[in-house]
């Protein structure tokens, strides 16, 4: 049941994996320390989950349980975080894997 909390935040991380070269030459990027406290002093949002991505990234969501809102960040090996996608009206999930029984 806690794994599919992850679920989705999981599911993005191949996304957000993809989308950290291109975000990082962008101005979507920062030490990790400054984008944790923006996100906090302006959005509201804490960390929700964390996954590790390929070469040693780390795919973090934030959201705020009182706005809703969301940003999903990529973390580089050497501090620097990406904003990689974000949005508003947060759930957390926990749903049970779909049944795959085809004996059925």
């Amino acid at each position: 049941m806690k794994n599919s909390l992850f679920a989705l935040p999981l599911a993005l991380a191949a996304i957000a994996v993809a989308a950290a070269p291109a975000a990082a030459q962008g101005r979507n990027c920062a030490p990790r320390d400054a984008v944790v406290k923006r996100l906090a002093e302006k959005f509201g949002e804490s960390r929700q989950s964390i996954g590790m991505g390929q070469q040693g990234m780390v795919m973090e969501t934030f959201a705020s349980a009182d706005t809703g809102s969301w940003t999903i960040t990529v973390t580089t090996p050497n501090g620097m975080t990406c904003l990689v996608a974000s949005g508003q009206s947060y759930e957390v999930l926990a749903e049970a894997l779909p049944n795959t029984d085809t004996d059925a």
